[in-house]
């Protein structure tokens, strides 16, 4: 008996082996071809192609048309078009194909060799002015610091490969679109959703309007865009919308044989179940997640889906699977997050920034040597002109003695009646200026009995909830308590103690949530009711909620205006002893006028400029220094020389022009700190902020009000 159980067992055993090599086969392969639709096109034009150039670029494109397919072509055709480039001594070729060697590299977690063959590449691409192909390895490089989590530099690349596609008029739609996919999840990783919705709503609008998508090597992106829209969703506690998003990112994966973006698509709905508390559903989205990563390898996409199920089976008691899953995250980790490769990644980085800073430093010197050239041209011309005219002046001088006596007496006579025009024009102009002051006064008066009235009543029903939140989680602790007392099946015990510490859970975010709303409330009080005492202030968090309020303010009266919020808050600033509300009000008026800024930019430029406000605090030995930069319209030296004055000559007097005023005189006399301006016409604009310690501030100033 007990031998034709065992024999039933190995029946049973192998027969589940077959149906999982099956099922392999079906999930991995059945619904996908073994090609992706660029590459039927790409192999015939090689063909036919005549020249040794042609062939290369034509390898280096069917290349990448299995990216995420299978690497072992990816692979094949790189090397086979390098080796044809460096045997004719195309250079341009074989930059193309050693990026595409990089992208196999780091698909498969050897991120500092893919990051030394990108920087190669890139090297290769910009000897050949191959716009294009500098574009495409920059966007791949950014993506090895996103495999690492590491945000900052990886938006720097992507931008620059995004200026070289908008400067160079690259016509492959794909590539751009991939590049605003990757600044949106960027911006997404950094918790800046609003960023993050800009520009993957860009490349959405791009993807399902593009005529050429379905033309490119790199094949249609939607997959990709779909599942970021996805999880962006998931971020923003909207869990079904989400996973519509990851589902219909793997359908559209299916005829691009894209297992990657299926792969990930399986991961996201494994997590999105996680967090519901499916357990069955995230395992099994999971498995298949894995099955795919794993017949790429796409290490990044291994690490996670094996933690996942290690954490899911562990939870469920499970040790034989735990144990697999957990050696295949181990061996995944080893791969990716090696410290030797991470300190190998870090030294390359290091030597390419040094290598483009001595490249500026050169180009910076080759420009002076030659403005000093034309300036010693310039000079010597003049010279030469200065002598020829020398003797034609000496010949006109005995004439213009003769017209001198009657020009003095009309000159006297029109310094009169400009005099007097002049007077008249300052005077309308101070009456215009002083009624402009007075309506933008009594608007912020309005302003702040308006934000007195709503935190009044938003402070009684928020108290309320706080306390009724704070009630409710005593509450909770006193039924475990009584739980525990109560004679209850283990299984029922425990589902009923998770889901009154879940609510427990639930209650300490609301009081957490209302918390934070009350502080909202007495800074909305602070700012209309303030008495001008100074009070310990996180800087870093008033700078940058005022920001967010100025920036929200502007769109609740143009909803269609979007602007990129760019914060880059020093740390070691922490809190400064100041006047609270006074520092606010600047602050307002400085973010106005730069939000202003890119809006007429934006109203006036093409669909490529992308408005951008970057909010940048530091500590310096004496104080601290707040830097608002604007990427808008600009100012020329005239403006800025009277942009603070309350009577600017010649300057176009508005809300931004009052706001800027009264924000000089809250910070150089309320403060004691100073407010200067940088532009430049058609680039940029930058505000610095400079407040002293309170040890080093005025004794008398810190209470001083608008006059």
């Amino acid at each position: 008996m007990s031998d034709g159980c065992v024999t039933f067992r190995m029946i049973r055993h192998a027969l589940g082996r077959l149906l999982l090599v099956f099922g392999l086969f079906l999930g991995c392969y059945g619904p996908v071809r073994a090609q992706s639709p660029q590459s039927r096109q790409l192999r015939q034009a090689l063909a036919r192609a005549s020249s040794d150039t042609t062939r290369v670029l034509l390898l280096a494109d069917l290349s990448a048309s299995y990216r995420y397919s299978r690497f072992d072509s990816v692979r094949y055709y790189a090397r086979k078009g390098l080796s044809l480039a460096r045997q004719i001594g195309y250079r341009k070729g074989e930059g193309r194909c050693l990026s595409r060697i990089g992208i196999l590299l780091g698909e498969r977690g050897n991120l500092p060799q893919a990051l030394r063959v990108d920087l190669q590449a890139l090297h290769l691409n910009e000897e050949s002015h191959d716009v294009e192909g500098t574009a495409r390895t920059l966007n791949q490089t950014g993506l090895l610091y996103y495999a690492l989590e590491d945000y900052r530099p990886s938006l720097s690349y992507y931008f620059r490969a995004q200026r070289l596609y908008q400067e160079g008029g690259v016509r492959d739609t794909s590539q751009i679109i991939s590049v605003l996919t990757n600044i949106g999840a960027s911006y997404q990783g950094l918790g800046q959703f609003d960023s993050a919705a800009y520009f993957l709503q860009r490349a959405w609008h791009f993807t399902i309007h593009s005529r050429s998508v379905h033309q490119s090597c790199w094949g249609n992106p939607a997959p990709y865009v779909l599942r970021e829209i996805g999880l962006l969703q998931a971020s923003l506690q909207k869990p079904e919308v989400a996973a519509t998003h990851y589902r219909l990112s793997y359908q559209r994966a299916i005829p691009e044989n894209d297992l990657r973006s299926a792969s990930r698509a399986y991961q996201y709905l494994a997590e999105l179940y996680k967090s519901s508390h499916q357990t069955d559903s995230s395992i099994f989205y999971a498995r298949k997640a894995l099955r795919m990563g794993q017949a790429l390898p796409f290490v990044a996409g291994i690490v996670r889906t094996s933690a996942l199920l290690t954490e899911a089976y562990e939870a469920q008691q499970r040790p034989d699977s735990t144990l697999k899953y957990l050696r295949i995250l181990r061996t995944a980790q080893d791969s990716l997050y090696n410290p030797q490769r991470i300190k190998q990644l870090d030294a390359i980085g290091f030597a390419e920034q040094q290598r483009l800073r001595q490249l500026e430093n050169e180009q910076q010197e080759f420009v002076a040597q030659v403005r000093t050239a034309t300036l010693i041209a310039g000079i010597g011309v003049l010279l030469l002109i200065s002598i020829l005219l020398g003797h034609s002046n000496r010949q006109q001088q005995r004439a213009n003695t003769r017209l001198r006596t009657l020009n003095n007496q009309v000159t006297s006579q029109a310094t009169e009646l400009t005099a007097q025009r002049d007077s008249l024009a300052r005077t309308l102009q101070e009456l215009k200026i002083t009624q402009g002051q007075l309506v933008l006064r009594e608007r912020m008066a309005s302003l702040g009995e308006l934000m007195a009235g709503v935190a009044r009543e938003i402070q009684q029903p928020v108290s309320h909830a706080r306390k009724i939140a704070a009630v409710s989680m005593e509450l909770c602790e006193e039924v475990r308590a009584e739980l525990a007392k109560a004679q209850l099946a283990p299984y029922d015990h425990e589902v009923v103690d998770e889901m009154l510490r879940n609510l427990g859970q639930n209650q300490a975010k609301i009081l957490q949530h209302t918390q934070r709303a009350e502080s909202i409330v007495r800074g909305m009080l602070e700012y209309s009711q303030g008495d001008g005492s100074r009070q310990n202030t996180d800087l870093n968090r008033l700078a940058e909620e005022y920001l967010r309020f100025t920036y929200h303010d502007l769109r609740a009266r143009h909803r269609h205006f979007h602007a990129a919020l760019l914060p880059s808050l020093d740390p070691a600033v922490g809190r400064v002893e100041l006047v609270r509300q006074n520092l606010g009000r600047a602050l307002v008026g400085i973010f106005t006028a730069a939000l202003q800024a890119v809006q007429h930019r934006r109203a006036e430029a093409d669909e490529e400029y992308v408005p951008q406000v970057a909010l940048t605090t530091k500590r310096t030995a004496v104080g601290v220094e707040i830097r608002v930069r604007d990427n808008g319209l600009g100012l020329s030296e005239e403006a800025c020389a009277s942009l603070f004055q309350r009577f600017p000559v010649g300057g176009h007097v508005g809300e931004s022009s009052l706001g800027l005023s009264l924000s000089y005189d809250v910070i150089t006399k309320g403060l004691g700190g100073t407010l200067s301006v940088q532009s430049r016409e058609g680039e940029f604009t930058e505000f610095c902020i400079t407040l002293p310690l309170p040890a080093t501030t005025p004794k008398g100033l810190e209470s001083t009000l608008l006059t």
